[in-house]
C-alpha cells in the first residue's frame, strides 16, 4: 500500500464557525476527519501531521514554509507522496516557495484546499482532497512518482505550483496557470499531459533549503507614479531585490527620476526583476524603447514569472548567494520549471 503524509496547516477547507463573532476560523484537524467520513474509505494509507496551532493562510510566512520543508524532509524517505491543506490565499506563493526550496524534488508536493469548509453540504474540499491524495500516491510504469514536483490541485486541474495564481474569491475554479499547460485535468479519469511535468534526477537525492530572506519587496508601475513615493523604498539599505510590475512586455514611463533610481538600486546590488503587470504573456524588454532602457539600467527580465515564483525566487537566492551578479544570473535560468526562457 502506497503511503501519502497529509499536513494540515489550517485554511478553509478545515475552519468552523465562531459562535461569537459568526467568522469562520480554524479549527482541529479532528474535526475535519469527523465531517469526511469518506476518509476512511481511502486505498492509500494517510498519516497526518498537523501543525500544532492551524493558522489562516494570509498568517503564511518564510518560517512556516522552513517547517514544511523540515517535515516534508525528515519523512521523504518513508513516503511515497505529501499532500498539504492550505488556505487559498496565499496557496501560490507557498507552491512557489516550496517549488525553490525542496531542490531536485523526485515525490509529488499537492498543495489543495477548499473553498468552502469540508462540513458544508455543497463543499469543493472533499473531491480535492481526496484526488489530491491519489495523484500523490501515484507512481509510474517504472515505480517512479507520476508527478515529482510541487503542484496545486483544485477543481479537477492540477497544475505547477510555481505557475499558479489565485483568479477567484468565490468560485471553485479559484487557481489558473495562465502560462503554462495543466499537468493533469481530472475527469471520471486523470489525463496526465506528460511531455509538461518535470523530469528530475531520480539517482540523486532532493536537497531541502531552509532559508529565505524576505528583504525583498513588490511594487506596481502605474500612470502618474511620483519619484518621492517610491524614491524612499528604492533607496532603502535593507532591500535585497525588488519585484517591478511594469506595463504589457516589460514597459516603464519615459522619466528620467525613475531611470536614475533604477540604476543607483542596481549599482548598490539591489537585484530588480522585470515581470508583467498582464496575467499572461512574457516580458521582452527589447520589443520597445520604454522597455529596453529598463535593460540598460541593470535590471532583469522576470520572462512569464508570476508575480508569486518572482518574489519567492528573489527570497530564495538572496538568502543563498550575496553576490547580485550570481543572483541575476539564476535569476535568468528556470530553477523548477517556473519560467519559459525567451532569449531577447
Amino acid at each position: 500500500m502506497n503511503k501519502v503524509l497529509l499536513i494540515y496547516t489550517g485554511g478553509t477547507i478545515g475552519m468552523g464557525t465562531n459562535l461569537q463573532t459568526g467568522a469562520l476560523e480554524p479549527l482541529d484537524f479532528n474535526h475535519l476527519v469527523d465531517s469526511m467520513p469518506e476518509f476512511k474509505l481511502i486505498k492509500t494509507q494517510v498519516d497526518v501531521y498537523q501543525f500544532t496551532t492551524p493558522i489562516d493562510s494570509s498568517d503564511m510566512a518564510p518560517d512556516k514554509w522552513a517547517l514544511l520543508v523540515r517535515i516534508i524532509g525528515k519523512n521523504f524517505q518513508e513516503y511515497d507522496g505529501f499532500v498539504i491543506l492550505h488556505g487559498t490565499d496565499t496557496m501560490a506563493y507557498t507552491a512557489s516557495a516550496l517549488s525553490f526550496m525542496l531542490e531536485n524534488l523526485t515525490k509529488p508536493v499537492i498543495l489543495t484546499g477548499s473553498q468552502l469548509p469540508i462540513g458544508k453540504l455543497r463543499t469543493d474540499g472533499k473531491e480535492n482532497l481526496i484526488s489530491s491524495i491519489e495523484v500523490a500516491s501515484m507512481k509510474d510504469a517504472n515505480g517512479f512518482a507520476r508527478v515529482p514536483e510541487v503542484c496545486i490541485y483544485f477543481s479537477g486541474h492540477l497544475i505547477r505550483g510555481n505557475r499558479s495564481t489565485k483568479i477567484n474569491a468565490d468560485g471553485f475554479n479559484a487557481f489558473e496557470s495562465f502560462n503554462y499547460p495543466h499537468l493533469c485535468d481530472a475527469g471520471v479519469n486523470f489525463a496526465f499531459h506528460d511531455h509538461h511535468i518535470l523530469k528530475p534526477d531520480f539517482s540523486k537525492p532532493m536537497i531541502p533549503h531552509l532559508f529565505m530572506n524576505p528583504n525583498v519587496l513588490i511594487f506596481s508601475l502605474f500612470p502618474g507614479i511620483q519619484e518621492h513615493v517610491i524614491s524612499h523604498v528604492l533607496t532603502s539599505k535593507e532591500v535585497r531585490g525588488i519585484v517591478m510590475r511594469t506595463f504589457g512586455s516589460g514597459n516603464a514611463p519615459h522619466e528620467a527620476w525613475l531611470m536614475r533610481i533604477l540604476k543607483e538600486a542596481t549599482n548598490r546590488g539591489i537585484v530588480v526583476v522585470n515581470i508583467s503587470q498582464c496575467v499572461s504573456g512574457s516580458v521582452q524588454m527589447n520589443r520597445y524603447d520604454t522597455g529596453s532602457q529598463l535593460k540598460q539600467n541593470g535590471l532583469v527580465s522576470g520572462f512569464d514569472s508570476t508575480v508569486e515564483a518572482a518574489v519567492t525566487k528573489l527570497m530564495f537566492l538572496t538568502a543563498r548567494f550575496k553576490d547580485a551578479n550570481v543572483i541575476r544570473s539564476q535569476m535568468s535560468r528556470s530553477l523548477a520549471g517556473e519560467i519559459t526562457i525567451d532569449i531577447e
